[in-house]
């Protein structure tokens, strides 16, 4: 398939060795590593920093393969949620940046165009995000809710 701003069409990276079972020396148990996850998203971590804090400083390689549940399940569960999903959020905290870069330079028309592709993309996933009901069929993407959400 082709990419969707690209004349070229790609192929997906590395993949995850096959592997049905969490291995043997993995030194947590299901309960610490669901109350671990639990502990860090309430500081504010996102699903994806989670699982590389889990990764590098506990030695877990695969929280779905260890607990039967994604990160974001365990948060979902715990009643720990973050109020737009992670890929929303970092979207808009790039467009962010972007309003800003074009404020000071005005002339920039390559980086005026990715503004264009990010809100973009974020308005192609309210969309789906509203028609699966995770996020409120009210919600609608602005650059102030961009603004407020980044800090």
């Amino acid at each position: 398939m082709a990419r969707v701003y690209a004349k070229r069409k790609g192929r997906s990276g590395s993949r995850k060795p096959y592997v049905k079972e969490s291995p043997a020396w993995v030194p947590l148990k299901k309960d610490e590593i669901e109350s671990l996850i639990v502990k860090m998203a309430g500081t504010g971590l996102t699903s994806a920093q989670i699982g590389l804090r889990l990764r590098d400083a506990y030695g877990v390689p695969d929280v779905r393969l260890a607990t039967g549940k994604t990160i974001t399940d365990i948060m979902k569960d715990k009643g720990v949620r973050l109020e737009l999903p992670e890929d929303v959020s970092s979207l808009m905290k790039r467009a962010v940046q972007l309003q800003a870069h074009l404020r000071a330079n005005p002339s920039d028309l390559s980086n005026k165009r990715a503004l264009g592709l990010v809100e973009s993309k974020i308005r192609r996933l309210s969309k789906y995000y509203k028609r699966e009901g995770i996020i409120p069929e009210d919600w609608d993407y602005s650059m102030k809710l961009a603004e407020i959400g980044a800090k």
